[in-house]
Parts: C-alpha cells; sequence; structure tokens
C-alpha cells in the first residue's frame, strides 16, 4: 500500500489523541522525576541526554551524583573532561558525556554561558538530535515541537498501524509526519510528557498494557489484534566476534592505567594497556612502560556486548618486579585499586579489577 504523504497525514490525523495523552497524562503520568518541575534548560538537556538509549531508574542516580559535582552549566564548561567521564563511568554509551561536556564549553564561549532557546541552535549542540533538541525546548521553553524517540516510535506505530522498521528512513519519515502533525497548540509540555510516560509504562516492546492505555479507541494495531507485530524489529544480524587482550600490572597494591584516545571505543576513559595476540608480554611491558614483569596468570575472561560487535577480554595479571625510574609516559598512571575503581573505567574494566583479591 503507498504511504500517506505528510500534508495528507497532517490533515488526517486525529486531534482527540493529544486532548487524551494530556488528560492521562495529569492523572496517570510521572510528575516526580528529578528533572520535572523545572525551567531549568541546563537540568532538562542533561537529563534528555543521559535518558537516550538509558532507563529511567537507571539514570536517576547518575544525574543526582552529576549535578551535586556540577550544579550549573558553567561548572560543568570548566571542568576536566576526566572528571566528567568519571561521574559517567558506568552509564555507558561515552560519547554523550564527552559531547556534553564540548556542548558545555559551546555554549559558555559563543552564547555567553547562556544556553539557547533558538531550536536551530539547540540542535547544532554536539550530542543534541532532533527530537533531543525538540524536548529541551518543549520542557524548557513550552516551546511547539514534535518528539520521536525509540518509545514514542512504537506508540505511533502501533496507533497508526505503521508497518516497517524505525530504523528506516521512509518509516521513519512517516513516522515524523504524525509526530508533527499531533502536537497541540496548548498543553504541549503534558502532551511530550504523555508520549513519554505512555511508551516507557505502558506501549511497552513486551507485555503492553493495553487495558490502560488512552488510545485504545484510535489504536490500528490493537483493532488488527497485531500489537506485538508493531513496530517491526531491527532486521537481525550476526555480529562478529572480537578478542583482545589486557594487562593487569599490579605493583605494591597499585595497578597501572592507560588513557585511551579521545575517538573510537571507551574514548578518553582510563583503561587497561591492550596488547595483540602477536605482541610479547615482556617486550610490551619493557617497551611501553618501563616495567619488568615477573609472574603472569590468565584471569577469568570477560565477555562485553557493543552495539556493533561482541568483545571478549582475556585479562592477564603481570606481577611487576621493577619499574624504571624514568618520567612516567603520558596518559599512564599507577593507581591503588581503590583509586582505580573510582575512575573513569569502562564497565568491563571495572569489572576486572573488582574481582581481583
Amino acid at each position: 500500500m503507498q504511504r500517506k504523504s505528510a500534508l495528507t497525514r497532517r490533515r488526517t490525523a486525529p486531534p482527540e489523541i493529544a486532548a487524551a495523552l494530556v488528560r492521562w497524562q495529569k492523572q496517570h503520568g510521572r510528575h516526580g522525576l528529578p528533572w520535572q518541575n523545572t525551567r531549568d534548560p541546563y537540568r532538562i538537556w542533561l537529563s534528555e541526554i543521559m535518558l537516550q538509549q538509558t532507563q529511567v531508574a537507571a539514570v536517576i542516580p547518575y544525574y543526582e551524583r552529576f549535578l551535586k559535582r556540577f550544579p550549573d552549566l558553567a561548572t560543568l564548561a570548566a571542568a576536566d573532561e576526566d572528571d566528567v567521564l568519571t561521574l559517567w563511568s558506568g552509564l555507558g554509551y561515552y560519547s554523550r558525556a564527552r559531547n556534553l561536556h564540548r556542548a558545555a564549553r559551546l555554549v559558555a564561549s559563543e552564547h555567553a554561558g547562556i544556553f539557547p532557546n533558538d531550536f536551530d541552535a539547540v540542535l547544532a549542540l554536539p550530542g543534541i538530535g532532533r527530537s533531543t533538541a525538540a524536548a529541551i525546548c518543549v520542557f524548557a521553553h513550552g516551546a511547539r515541537h514534535a518528539i520521536l524517540d525509540g518509545n514514542v516510535k512504537r506508540v505511533f506505530a502501533r496507533c497508526f498501524g505503521v508497518a516497517g522498521y524505525p530504523g528506516d528512513a521512509a518509516v521513519a519519515d512517516e513516522l515524523w509526519g504524525y509526530a508533527d502533525a499531533l502536537v497541540p497548540h496548548k498543553n504541549v509540555e503534558a502532551y511530550t510528557q504523555g508520549l513519554m510516560d505512555l511508551g516507557a509504562g505502558v506501549c511497552t516492546r513486551t507485555k503492553p498494557r493495553c487495558d490502560a492505555c488512552p488510545l485504545t479507541a484510535q489504536c490500528v494495531a490493537l483493532k488488527q489484534n497485531a500489537v506485538a507485530q508493531y513496530p517491526s524489529p531491527r532486521p537481525r544480524k550476526v555480529l562478529p566476534q572480537r578478542r583482545t587482550r589486557m594487562l593487569v600490572m599490579l605493583h605494591a597494591g597499585q595497578v597501572l592505567l592507560e588513557k585511551r584516545p579521545g575517538s573510537g571505543i571507551w574514548g578518553g576513559l582510563w583503561s587497561l594497556p591492550e596488547l595483540a595476540e602477536s605482541d610479547s608480554i615482556d617486550a610490551v611491558c619493557a617497551t611501553r612502560f618501563g616495567v619488568t614483569a615477573s609472574a603472569k596468570k590468565a584471569l577469568p575472561e570477560v565477555a562485553h556486548g557493543f552495539t556493533h560487535f561482541h568483545l571478549d577480554i582475556e585479562p592477564l595479571r603481570i606481577a611487576v618486579k621493577k619499574i624504571d625510574t624514568r618520567a612516567a609516559a603520558p596518559g599512564v598512571m599507577w593507581l591503588s585499586l581503590a583509586d582505580a575503581l573510582g575512575a573513569a573505567l569502562p564497565a568491563p574494566v571495572r569489572r576486572i579489577l573488582a574481582a581481583l583479591d
């Protein structure tokens, strides 16, 4: 069946959907989240970035700790990246933290430290896409903009019977058409929050609570008895499997950590040094880090999943007999295990260190 044009969708999208969502949100939605009941764009922006691909329950403690350390945009802009990444450690998707920090510095230098209220200016900041910019402008300024995060895509796909995988451009375009058409002229904050609440707690991916949904009268998927079929899942593909070896070099109760490059996997985090399968452990220890290794022991492997591949890590515990007196190489530091666990570490590295006896 040929897809309707965006213009047709704007003419035919039922206006009662927005009204039903507003009524439902006021009675059944979430009202006590730490980033609600404020117009502070800094707090709203921080929450929206943390909530990208992360559930509310996981975000709340990170959000509260982050605000305690960086209570405003100026403090964040003046911070060292290591401090930002340390507060983010464990939340994942670390490019979000680096972009947050970059954006704070851009606001400080190009917007006189005042978070912009113009949609295009917000969208131009690092790490902010169309839906995130819309949410910030809605909640901070009451502006009329459409959101379309992953949960909302699912709500619209079911409500309007939009077939296909939402990651495909044509499907996403159709969903954006509905998103743009439905934004009300008043109560836009309650409507937007209602969409978020509905997707997070009622119109869930599995076991949706259709009996509690305010949109049952309009839901195409429900009428077709096909809720589980919308939206179509991501096309399955076999993810490649990769392996790496990591050196757990220990000396006098301290462990050696190496700072990773700013871009790429775990960019800017502190990690255990990696070496290729063909590398000599003794040579790497001596030439890269100026240490003489003695006893070596293989530790249990650690598996970690990324979006595009799986990684198996083989940790090798190295007892260091001697450290050269030469100046420490840049990007390398020795820390006690307690201090190392408090650093900005990738999650699997934290697991390796936490398991040391």
